[in-house]
């Protein structure tokens, strides 16, 4: 069965209210295609967990212009205002996590962790409702594993097997969400024949991606 889809049946696929892990910093690693189609669809009640919510109109911020968003989980806000002003007014539900940290949860879900141990917050408001345990006589915060219902990536090239390869900081979050999410969707700039990616170039193997994102016709 081919991987490849279009993006409308892909994203229909996607319940309102699920769980998705979206690749990137700053939109830039962020799918624009499945972005654009969840707001076109307005699959609502999202919880998003992401570095950050972008810019309003450019990436995740049009999920959040959007009112489609619930719950964030990211590691900053400070470049969105309306994510912000949705805080403050209580309409959102924002959870800051360190970034480090956060990179680190999502790779324990991906890797069957229950969690990372870090230093990270100790003795400030992050560790409110966090465990900790002593080692070697350091106090250390229990940063759970996060996992998703879905991962959304962006890729440089893909092939028809879903292995992928990123370019610079678009490898951002995307190798380690796409490890996470439960069912993994990639949008690739390029989908090339199986064989033209060198298996040294592929970051994410195809046995994890679960559907391509058919190029625009």
């Amino acid at each position: 069965m081919s991987k490849v889809k279009g993006i409308s049946e892909i994203v229909s696929m996607i319940p309102d209210g699920a769980v998705l892990m979206i690749g990137g910093f700053m939109g830039v690693g962020t799918p624009p295609r499945l972005i654009d189609e969840l707001v076109r669809q307005k699959k609502h009640g999202l919880t998003v967990i992401a570095n950050d919510t972008a810019r309003p109109g450019a990436g995740i911020g049009k999920l959040i212009s959007a009112g489609l968003v619930k719950r964030v989980i990211a590691s900053h806000i400070g470049t969105n205002p309306e994510t912000q002003k949705l805080m403050i007014g209580k309409e959102l539900d924002v959870e800051l996590v360190p970034q480090g940290s956060l990179a680190e949860r999502v790779r324990a879900g991906g890797y069957g962790l229950g969690g990372v141990l870090t230093k990270t917050g100790v003795g400030t408001v992050v560790a409110e409702g966090h465990d900790t345990v002593s080692c070697d006589g350091e106090v250390y915060l229990i940063e759970k594993a996060i996992k998703a219902d879905f991962a959304l990536i962006q890729a440089k090239t893909a092939d028809y097997l879903g292995n992928l390869t990123y370019t610079l900081t678009a490898r951002n979050f995307n190798p380690l969400m796409a490890m996470a999410g439960a069912t993994v969707i990639a949008e690739a700039d390029d989908i090339v024949p199986v064989g033209m990616i060198t298996p040294d170039s592929v970051v994410t193997p195809g046995v994890v991606v679960d559907y391509l994102v058919a190029k625009e016709q």
